[in-house]
């Protein structure tokens, strides 16, 4: 069997070999931004394809004759094409137990800096024309104990995102009708039985589902209107969940506080970035200390790079080679 690995992460494939077994021959491609650039000769040989950054759309899935099994190695699966790997009847798995602690953390700190005014001090207290030595009346300031933190997917990341907001003293709820009965009871937090339910409560909205055609603009004007007066929201999913454009828009009315975002609908944005993204980037008065955007980095320790590599490949190896089931992704999944 033949394992590719498109991108060339790495200078040496040891630990790849060693994992996978000698039974098992590791190809790398050194694409750059796509499979198109990777020869037929090359694709024809492959029986299981690992990527990180690139997509695996219908017409290079077209390319693979043998291909059994894709892993992609993070979290989210949204840049394979399932539907084309299913008429196939090509496996497609992921790793989604890297970086959770990762993610969990950078959520909730997002919150934290946000509501503690550690953003709206830190952006008025530089430059040659700092703001007063004292006290800024801001709608961000809350204490943790007076909000509701909601958290929509309650998965591994918002598991553990639930776990750390419940540490500082948040009152945490959360909305996934895929998550049965008692998981609530088990993290100690409570369950909303509607989204509209869970949004009407939370103080702070944190989203942690995958993007899939029933996310894809879930949380629109509608959704952060119904949250109440000076919410906070972060984003460290994906950012085709939320309407950027609408959060603009309660951003600027002053229906939401503050938002943190990791993801953007486009990444890295391109002209004309969206203009929350224009006006954050220009500095504008109106945003000061309410928004912080970061470049989708909340996984990022040396450690989870650790196991996106190692996971990645014992994925592969128990799919392809062992013929289990490890973290396949149901083709009927949403």
């Amino acid at each position: 069997m033949t394992v590719l690995e498109p991108e060339g992460l790495y200078s040496d494939t040891r630990l790849e070999q060693e994992i996978l077994g000698p039974g098992v021959r590791l190809l790398q491609g050194h694409a750059k931004a796509s499979l198109a650039e990777l020869p037929d000769s090359l694709l024809a040989e492959v029986d299981g394809l690992m990527t990180l950054r690139m997509a695996v759309p219908a017409e290079q899935i077209a390319r693979f004759p043998k291909l059994k099994v894709v892993v992609r190695m993070g979290v989210g699966y949204d840049r394979v094409d399932r539907a084309a790997c299913a008429a196939r009847g090509i496996l497609v798995a992921n790793v989604p137990d890297y970086g959770t602690m990762e993610v969990a953390e950078f959520a909730v700190l997002l919150a934290l800096s946000l509501r503690r005014g550690l953003i709206l001090y830190h952006e008025t207290q530089r430059g040659p024309d700092p703001a007063p030595w004292a006290v800024m009346q801001s709608p961000l300031h809350r204490r943790q104990e007076v909000q509701r933190f909601g958290i929509l997917g309650l998965g591994r990341i918002g598991s553990a995102a639930a776990l750390r907001a419940r540490a500082f003293g948040y009152d945490v709820v959360f909305f996934d009708p895929q998550q049965p009965n008692g998981w609530d009871r088990a993290l100690g937090i409570r369950r909303a039985r509607s989204l509209d339910e869970l949004l009407a409560q939370s103080d702070v909205l944190s989203i942690h589902c995958p993007l899939t055609r029933n996310t894809r603009g879930m949380i629109g004007e509608r959704e952060l209107r119904l949250l109440p007066r000076n919410a906070v929201v972060v984003n460290t999913a994906r950012g085709p969940i939320m309407d950027l454009d609408a959060l603009e828009r309660c951003l600027r009315d002053g229906h939401i506080a503050g938002a943190g975002l990791d993801v953007i609908p486009e990444e890295p944005p391109r002209d004309p970035i969206p203009s929350l993204l224009r006006a954050y980037r220009d500095r504008e008065p109106w945003l000061t200390g309410r928004l912080v955007v970061t470049p989708h980095i909340a996984f990022h320790t040396p450690e989870a790079w650790d196991d996106i590599r190692r996971k990645g490949v014992e994925t592969m190896r128990d799919v392809l080679v062992e013929g289990r089931r490890t973290n396949v992704i149901p083709p009927e999944s949403d």
